[in-house]
């Protein structure tokens, strides 16, 4: 979701041509097109069959395009699913005042708990993408910093992260308030989570918002995992993401179980998700219903395997 606040910068077709042109002009010729689900905090657009463009909206999104251009091509060899492959990195120009970012195009349709061919293969295939990722070496590898939204830090951490006292409080008391979800037992959820020990062991890569839109599939089955944006070497606990708002419950214990993931890991992972769910009305993210109603869906989930 969007946390970029104010300053968000006007994005449309007509102005990635002009920077294609102005800085790529070998790629002048193949058609831009936007693409049905567009990011809240960048813009992706197709460039011809096999590329893509993706611009941030926000200045704080910005360390997001070089460190997708540092890391990904070093993290690509060992990944058992596609990524996003960096072709190009283009710089500010035409009234538009950011670094953006070309790759290649990758097929598939972001994934949804209904379009999953096999949801128990599913949870121990992407089980098996995030134990490789974070069997990769770390060493040298960004920590959690404000351009990825501090994914990683320890629950409650005061830095502005998702998970941060100052943002979830608010929001459970505006669920309250709504009375759009149990607000007692969302909270019992995060404290639960702040509870649990925190990771004691060396931090490993994480992907940090492995959210159903960033997992493309083919015919029901995984086919990549795209927006590598909130990238981090960090807690694991931020990976668990899809076990509540992607997985049905009888293929929840399975991806569990691919993971070897402690109580603790389990419990922090569970407020990861949390603080990403909270539907408040003055968040942007949630001004689809249908993002409302997936979100408190994803709250019932949250508290039932609490």
């Amino acid at each position: 979701m969007s946390t970029g606040g104010d300053g968000e910068v006007a994005i449309d077709g007509d102005l990635v041509r002009r920077l294609l042109d102005a800085q790529f002009p070998h790629w002048s010729d193949l058609p831009v097109a936007s693409v049905q689900v567009s990011g809240m905090d960048n813009a992706t657009f197709r460039l011809g069959e096999h590329l893509s463009v993706r611009l941030p909206r926000f200045a704080r999104w910005v360390g997001q395009v070089e460190r997708e251009h540092e890391w990904l091509p070093r993290l690509a060899p060992y990944l058992p699913l596609p990524v996003p492959r960096p072709v190009a990195m283009g710089g500010p120009g035409e009234g538009y005042p950011f670094p953006w970012s070309v790759y290649r195009w990758l097929d598939g349709e972001p994934t949804t708990a209904k379009s999953l061919a096999d949801p128990v293969a599913t949870a121990t295939e992407l089980a098996g993408f995030i134990t490789a990722l974070q069997g990769i070496d770390a060493t040298g590898g960004p920590g959690p910093r404000w351009s990825n939204v501090f994914r990683g830090v320890p629950l409650g951490d005061e830095r502005d992260s998702l998970a941060s006292e100052a943002r979830v409080r608010p929001k459970i008391e505006a669920l309250r308030r709504a009375g759009l979800a149990d607000a007692d037992a969302v909270t019992a959820v995060w404290e639960e989570a702040l509870a649990a020990p925190a990771w004691d062991g060396p931090p490993v890569w994480i992907h940090g918002d492995l959210a159903a839109g960033n997992l493309l599939a083919v015919d029901g089955r995984l086919s990549a995992v795209i927006d590598f944006g909130t990238l981090a070497v960090a807690d694991p606990a931020v990976d668990l993401l899809p076990a509540w708002t992607l997985l049905p419950a009888e293929a929840r214990g399975a991806f569990r179980e691919a993971l070897g993931v402690d109580d603790a890991t389990w419990a922090r992972g569970r407020g990861w998700a949390l603080a990403g769910s909270l539907p408040v009305p003055d968040d942007p993210f949630f001004a689809d219903p249908a993002r409302v109603t997936a979100a408190l869906d994803h709250l019932d989930q949250l508290v039932a395997d609490l």
